[in-house]
Formats: structure tokens, sequence, C-alpha cells
């Protein structure tokens, strides 16, 4: 009998860098009531979370994992997760038996589907497929029947083009495949692809997500890692973050070379929260929040600012080369001076990785960019700095903080945000002040996603009215030094 988590239906690729959004009229209301039905709710509600690895610990002795014929013994010092609570919590289910091991799924949040899977899981990355193997011969209940969830491992669970990992609770041990491998610790189990390569989500739909569901571990995990041909450079660019999450170095599922592995526990998917974001009361193991994720960053990257600047700070610009560039860049560099920073502009496209990346960003207290996956940086500033998000024009308020303007504050930084007239876009020149993109921004968002990017996303670039934007710097540098 095959039971489903949930019925798929194909979902549509979305653009390369940002979350799905439909803009309309009615679209940015109802993004700004579910943004106020979120900020309540996360501060009040008491949801329990995945607790189950953390409830009871029993350490896994040499007995129970005694070494068989053309197995690979891999141990570790972690403790065994033995779940003996039923958790109950809104977007949870639970399937099996306490002592035949146990399989919770979550959907918490909307955006993404996981499974954890606690007991003698064994992992076949050839047919991508975790198998819950019971403690009993034969089956002797109804609720020990073979049972299947597809779960798709990308933290957005409407994305195109990943395979799905099939869960699959045995009835009977008879069914099992033989281990080639096995580990004392735990697993995530999580894919590349989607929009990754996009530097905001590979924050947003991996890293994050991966941070709240191994840093419980303290570094004892397995990461497990498929689809990764889309971007094969990825694991050695974030290698530094990888090292600070897992001690060992991440499996490929993809060719692998082992039949099967096994372990005590597997965290199946990732789980984002919302976008660049995390609920702490969403966290297995205890909560969690973007200031230890950031605090994390400073730690992998040995980043040696905690603080701002007490004299004179410091503001960058980003420099960006093709759509949304700062025309005026270095009068705004200019400007900054006059307020009393020390400012410059880079170009933080990531290259091979981000060490010097994050470095060079935490040299400086203040992040000024316009809305675009550069301001992703903003998780290596001290705490205390400030990112200010330059608004495209064309009613992008919305998506700009959102994506920036939430996370910014959940980083413990000040957030200030300088939102574009048509006067200083180039669209007003290229198009002429008649045109909808100008004349009724709102007549666009309505025509869907796809012109809303072409003409406020790509063909944009913004020439800042320098006296305009002056009491944005000053409220910044203000700022600063009263820290």
């Amino acid at each position: 009998m095959m039971s489903s988590c949930k019925e798929r239906t194909a979902g549509k690729s979305t653009k390369s860098w940002a979350p799905i959004f439909h803009l309309n009229v009615g679209f940015v209301v109802g993004v700004l009531f579910v943004l106020l039905i979120y900020l309540v709710a996360s501060q009040k509600a008491a949801i329990s979370g995945l607790n189950v690895p953390t409830t009871v610990a029993q350490r896994i002795t040499d007995k129970q994992l005694s070494k068989g014929p053309g197995e690979t013994f891999v141990t570790s010092d972690v403790l065994r997760i033995v779940d003996k609570q039923r958790i109950q919590g809104s977007g949870e289910s639970v399937a099996g038996a306490a002592e035949n091991g146990k399989v919770l799924y979550n959907t918490k949040g909307g955006y993404s589907e996981t499974c954890e899977v606690d007991g003698d899981v064994r992992v076949n990355g050839a047919s991508l497929s975790v198998s819950l193997v019971p403690t009993t011969t034969t089956s002797t209940t109804s609720s020990e029947r073979r049972r299947e969830w597809r779960i798709l491992p990308y933290s957005r669970k409407t994305m195109t083009g990943i395979k799905n990992v099939t869960v699959i609770q045995l009835p009977d041990r008879s069914a099992a495949q033989a281990c080639t491998a096995r580990y004392t610790m735990p697993a995530v189990l999580f894919a590349l692809g989607g929009l990754t390569g996009n530097f905001w989500h590979d924050f947003s739909d991996v890293l994050v997500p991966l941070f709240v569901a191994s840093r419980r571990y303290g570094g004892e995990v397995q990461l497990l890692i498929t689809n990764t041909q889309p971007v094969p450079w990825w694991p050695a660019a974030y290698g530094t973050i990888l090292r600070g999450l897992s001690k060992y170095d991440p499996v490929s599922l993809d060719g692998d070379e082992h039949d099967v592995r096994c372990f005590p526990h597997i965290t199946v998917g990732l789980h984002q929260h919302n976008g660049l974001s995390i609920v702490p009361e969403w966290v297995p193991g205890g909560p969690l929040s973007m200031r230890d994720f950031t605090r994390f960053m400073r730690e992998v990257y040995a980043l040696p600012r905690g603080a701002p600047a007490s004299k004179r700070p410091r503001l960058l610009v980003v420099h960006r080369g093709h759509s949304r560039r700062i025309v005026n860049e270095e009068e705004i560099v200019r400007a900054a001076e006059t307020a009393g920073f020390e400012a410059a502009a880079a170009d933080l496209r990531r290259d091979v990785t981000v060490d010097e990346q994050a470095r060079l960003v935490n040299s400086f207290d203040v992040l000024l960019g316009v809305h675009g996956a550069g301001l992703t940086n903003a998780v290596f500033l001290p705490p205390g700095g400030a990112l200010i998000q330059v608004v495209p024009y064309g009613r992008m308020e919305v998506i700009a903080r959102l994506e920036f303007g939430l996370p910014a504050k959940e980083m413990g930084l000040r957030y200030l945000d300088y939102e574009v007239s048509a006067e200083e876009s180039t669209l007003l020149e290229m198009l002429g002040p008649e045109h909808p993109a100008i004349k009724d921004p709102l007549s666009v968002h309505r025509s869907g996603w796809d012109k809303m990017t072409e003409f406020y996303l790509n063909k944009q670039s913004v020439r800042i009215d320098v006296a305009r934007f002056a009491p944005t710097l000053a409220q910044a540098f203000d700022y600063l030094r009263q820290q």
C-alpha cells in the first residue's frame, strides 16, 4: 500500500533570484495582510517544531552496529536519536510505531516539505530512496504495512527539475537491503539545482535551512547532496560553511559508489521558513534565529568584527555591472563621505569561494545597494551595522522589504530604504512618461511576474538624486555614531 504525504502538482519554475510572486493589486494587499499575520503569529504561536531528534538520546554501542561482510563502518561521538514522544503540531503528521522507528512529516510555512526518519534508516543513492526498517521480523499490525512518501529535497516544494526522494516504511526486515556503509551519526539529505547559483537563493533556499536542520548536531552530522549537476561548483564555493556544519566531507548521492548507507536518523529535505529568515519556534532541537546564523557566519569565516566602528563608520556601495546599476555611483560614494562615512564601492559577485568577500563586507559597517542578490552580503556585516536598500521604481517596496528589510532586522541590523522616483529611473527616458510602466506600475504587476521583471528588474537602472538621498545617509550615520 502506498500513502502519499501530499499529492503533487507540477510547479512552474520562477526567475533566478527571488521568491515566487505573481503580483497584482490583490496580491500586494494580500502580501501585506499575510506579512502582518506572520509577524503576530511568529511572536505568539507556541509551535512544537521538529523536536523528535532531541527528546531522548541513547548511545549506539559497537554491538548494535557490529560490522558485517562488505560493510564500511563510520563512527562518531554523536548520541543516537531515539524518539519517545508523539509530537503533534501544525503541519505535522506522524507515522510508524515507536519501537520500529518513526517518520515525521512537516509542511509548516507552506514553502517546504520534509521528513524526519528515526530508527534503522537505509539510504540508496542509486534509487534515491530512504527506507525505515522495523526491528520486528514480520508485520503484526495494520500500522506496520508498507507506506511511502515522496519528498522534494529542495526547500521549495513546487520546484521542477529535481527528483523526489522516496521515503519508505517497510513492513518487515525481510524487505530491507543490506548495508554497505554504516554510520553512527545522523544525516541531512538535500538537493541543489532549482534556483541555486544566485547568491540570495543560495542562502535563502539552502544555507539558512541547512543551518536550521543541522546546527543541533554540533558538527556530528553527515550531509548528503543530490542534484549537483546544475551547480557542480557549489559545494566548493560554500565549503567553509559546509565544514562549519559538519566534521565530515559531504557525500554526493549522484552516482554514489555505495549501494546502501545506513544511519540512525535522517532529515530528508530542507525547511524554508520565510525566505532569508528563521522562525525560532520551528527549529528542531531548540530555538535559533538569524542572529545565530550571522554569528555562525562570523565563526566559520573568522570574521574579526562583531560590532560597528565607534569613530568613523565605513560604508560599502554594492556595484552592479548590469541591470539596476547606480548610474551616478561615484557621486553617491562622495555623498557618503560628505555625510561622514569612509566610503567605497565594490563588485560583490561571487568568484570561486565567498571567503574573501565575507571578510571584505565585514570590514564595513553599512551596506548600500539597489535591490538585488548582492544585498545578501548583509549576513557578513557586524551586528549593529546597517543596510540601506535602494528600492527600484515600480511599486517594488513589498518585495524589497520581505526579501531584505525583515531579514536585516532579524539579523540585528538597522534597516533603511530609499524608494526611487520615476525621475530617478532610467525607464523614464527609455519609455517616456505615458508608458504604463511609468504611468501605472500596478497595471504592469497585473500583467504578471514576467512583465514586472522585464521592466522593473531587468531594464531599469537608477540615477539617485543626491539631495533627496542625503537624509537617508545622515540617518544611517547618526545611528552608527550612537552605537
